[in-house]
């Protein structure tokens, strides 16, 4: 254990904790849109920059989700410097996604109710977190969707820019981890539809044999059963009818 100062309050945290995830253990708020639990902390969003001073006397901003818990540690995650630079990040994510809610309520939580800069169309409100293709790469282990290219032009795609992904098993982790809607999933009439920014992807769903619901997508099915070495049989049954 460690022991760390966060807005003045002392805490103690397990060695190799993040500033962030000790932050919320301790009810103590810091924004943030792209960590996500279940992958390797990436950083992209910035929003949760804190300043911090080491045991040492050093002086720095960090980003709160990639930067370890350490002895002697303070933090202060709401001064005047990081609130001046969060009001610039949020106006810049304004700028690309304009028609985002979850954007705008938090920028109107840091007063930004318009911004500066000029605004974009067409990124359907993808901010380039990352969080559907780590998900899909770290979580669910097929790598459908990446990020490709950089700067202005960098971009939520398929492998090789194909229209269609052959990877893609339509089991809706991307939907779950996006953390601005940017790609929503319905399942309805035996079909599940992913709609991303760029593209949209129908998968049939398997019907149960027993309650005659529809409950996964059969492309997902077939890639349990492939990689969990067990035959196509034992999915005949939705979870709720098998014994």
């Amino acid at each position: 254990m460690v022991n760390l100062t966060i807005n003045g309050k002392q805490i103690r945290a397990d060695e190799g904790v993040t500033v962030l995830d000790a932050a919320r253990a301790n009810n103590i708020y810091i924004p943030s849109l792209c960590n996500n639990e279940a992958t390797a902390p990436y950083g992209a969003c910035r929003l949760c920059l804190v300043e911090i001073k080491t045991a040492r006397g050093r002086e720095r901003l960090v980003t709160s989700c990639l930067y370890n818990v350490e002895e002697g540690l303070t933090v202060q995650t709401n001064t005047e410097r990081i609130r001046k630079i969060r009001k610039t990040l949020l106006e810049l994510l304004l700028a690309r996604c304009p028609d985002s809610d979850v954007i705008q309520k938090l920028a109107k939580e840091y007063g930004v109710d318009k911004t500066r800069f000029v605004e974009q169309a067409g990124n359907g409100k993808c901010i380039l977190c990352a969080n559907c293709a780590r998900t899909c790469d770290e979580v669910v282990g097929v790598a459908a969707i990446s990020l490709s290219k950089r700067g202005a032009e960098r971009e939520l795609t398929t492998p090789f820019g194909e229209n269609f992904s052959e990877a893609c098993i339509g089991c809706g982790s991307c939907s779950f981890s996006c953390p601005t809607g940017a790609i929503t999933m319905e399942d309805k009439k035996g079909k599940r539809t992913i709609k991303f920014p760029h593209q949209t992807i129908e998968f049939k769903l398997k019907k149960c044999s027993v309650c005659g619901q529809y409950w996964a997508p059969e492309k997902q099915i077939k890639y349990i059963a492939k990689t969990s070495g067990t035959p196509l049989a034992d999915y005949d049954k939705c979870p709720d009818c098998r014994d």
